[in-house]
């Protein structure tokens, strides 16, 4: 009979407990996640190659899309990961930063815990310091936009340039420019509204990156079904159901006995066909979406009566195309009535690359969607380009509700450094070992930024924490990554938004604190039956 703990446990149960079994195995294991994700950081980060559990291949730089296709099983590096996808949901950005610190500070911790300090203390410096960082940040906004200054292209680029550049540096002017331009296409009178669905990409693989362009409106990756390709001032109808002959509900079965009367079956069909067309021509439509297929006999009344079709599958695709154009879906073939009709200034079918698109364009001033059509020569590079297309977005989105900024390029986190340091200092007790960790933990986005780089880290440290004892301008004063040394960002235009740090510093904080609380690992037996021998043959052991 098991004794001790182990007996309360079904059999196959693992336990470990203690600082040396479980709070430092779990310490080891988010060091080796940060190790893996600190090499993407900043502009001059190295790009990964992941193949996901169905042989797709990832070549990204992203860290949400790195933490996504990564299977992590290490339950506290799991921590990890899910505050990465927390900031990548409310924010869209700074993922990495979250990975960064959050392994820094369980590193800080580790040392700590090497040199007798007990995890309690810890976590309460790490509490306090977390504070006391989020006042210090609020109190080092270097620079605010007015919201109504979005609709400027400059300045509203000018807070995105940043967030693409960490993605695409080589091509970020140009992407910075599409993504501003698709963006303010969708504002209204009111810039908080915008929100990132509004802006849609589709990708055409062939060409280049400088061929790509912005559409007002909306872009569906397939041209029209019959042989009308353009409408102007179009009333269009949308249909979730099949265009095609009425099927019964239940499965029956017709007797032709004569050649005579399968010619009058299928011209009654014919016939019915035709009313239905005409009904929704009269109801003034002169577009048609359908959400299934289009029969041939459909298509060619469709053609005679000069109505363009168009299928789509995605349901997705649909409710937002009707958004865009004002219509409703409807259930059943049959006339339309206006207040169920859309519009649309303006539908044609345009060539792209070899490839078929048809767009939607309305009034340039009351579009609410705008399209990118990104082109590039590889599925690879089309992935992610779109996704810091999806960054820069989610950038001007915050701009939208809170446009304050921070110095960018490691100013603002050596700054949060010294003042935590000197705040360190003030505290009484053990506690100021933890608060003096945490701070030099802000030391890791300037070393892995200059290492990136292929600067020498030490210095470049160094150099930012000479330049930031001026009370005056040192704030601002961050790593210049092309030609090494210090730089003042306000010039360069380097700025991070505040609530992207602000997020990403809550997160980080939260999960360290969390793992460190850990002081037992219980593991249940996998689920499934006996695991198969592997290798050698099936009966070696007769």
């Amino acid at each position: 009979m098991r004794r001790g703990i182990p007996s309360i446990f079904k059999g196959g149960t693992t336990m470990q407990s203690g600082i040396e079994e479980a709070v430092l195995k779990n310490l080891q294991a988010c060091k080796q996640l940060t190790e893996i994700t600190k090499t993407s950081l900043g502009p001059h980060g190295m790009n990964k190659l992941i193949v996901n559990h169905v042989d797709k291949i990832f070549v990204t730089t992203d860290t949400a899309t790195i933490m996504k296709e990564m299977e992590i099983v290490h339950p506290a590096a799991k921590m990890i990961v899910l505050a990465s996808n927390m900031q990548e949901s409310e924010v869209g950005d700074g993922s990495n930063f979250v990975v960064c610190l959050a392994g820094e500070l369980l590193n800080q911790a580790e040392k700590l815990l090497r040199k007798g300090l007990h995890p309690s203390d810890i976590i309460t410096g790490y509490t306090l310091a977390g504070k006391k960082a989020l006042e210090i940040l609020t109190s080092l906004v270097c620079e605010t936009v007015e919201k109504e200054s979005l609709r400027d292209l400059t300045i509203a680029a000018r807070g995105v340039k940043t967030a693409i550049s960490a993605k695409q540096l080589g091509i970020a002017p140009f992407l910075t420019d599409l993504v501003t331009r698709a963006c303010q296409l969708t504002l209204t009178d009111n810039i908080r509204n915008f929100t990132v669905d509004n802006v849609r990409v589709v990708k055409i693989l062939g060409g280049s990156i400088s061929d790509s362009e912005v559409v007002s409106g909306m872009v569906i990756g397939r041209g029209a079904e019959g042989k009308v390709t353009e409408v102007f001032d179009a009333k269009v109808a949308m249909f979730t159901c099949s265009i095609a002959p009425t099927e019964t509900e239940t499965k029956g079965v017709v007797t032709l006995t004569t050649a005579q009367q399968l010619l009058d079956y299928s011209t009654q069909e014919e016939r019915d066909m035709e009313v239905m067309i005409r009904s929704i021509h009269e109801s003034g439509v002169t577009m048609i979406i359908s959400g299934g297929a289009v029969s041939d006999t459909a298509a060619h009344y469709l053609e005679k009566y000069k109505i363009m079709v168009l299928r789509i599958a995605s349901k997705f695709e649909l409710r937002r195309l009707a958004k865009l154009i004002g219509c409703r879906g409807l259930v059943s073939l049959g006339p339309v009535s206006a207040e169920h009709q859309g519009f649309a200034k303006h539908i044609y079918v345009k060539e792209i690359g070899g490839r078929d698109v048809t767009v939607f364009q309305k009034d340039s001033k009351v579009a609410q969607v705008s399209t990118i059509l990104l082109r590039a020569s590889t599925h690879n590079v089309l992935n992610d380009v779109e996704r810091a297309i999806d960054d820069g977005c989610n950038t001007f989105q915050a701009m939208a509700r809170d446009a304050r900024f921070v110095a960018g390029a490691g100013a603002v986190d050596i700054e949060m450094a010294k003042q935590l340091t000197a705040f360190g200092s003030t505290v009484t007790g053990l506690t100021q070992y933890a608060v003096k960790a945490y701070a030099k933990s802000f030391e890791i986005v300037p070393h892995i930024l200059a290492e990136n780089a292929g600067l020498n880290s030490l210095d470049s440290i160094a150099s930012l924490y000479t330049a930031h004892a001026d009370s005056k301008t040192g704030a601002v004063q961050g790593l210049n990554v092309s030609a090494g040394g210090v730089v003042n960002v306000l010039e360069t235009g380097v700025l991070d938004l505040l609530s992207t740090k602000e997020m990403g510093l809550k997160l980080a904080t939260d999960v360290a604190v969390t793992i460190l609380r850990v002081d037992k690992i219980i593991s249940a037996k996998p689920a499934g039956g006996p695991q198969g021998k592997k290798g050698g043959h099936w009966d070696d052991d007769d």
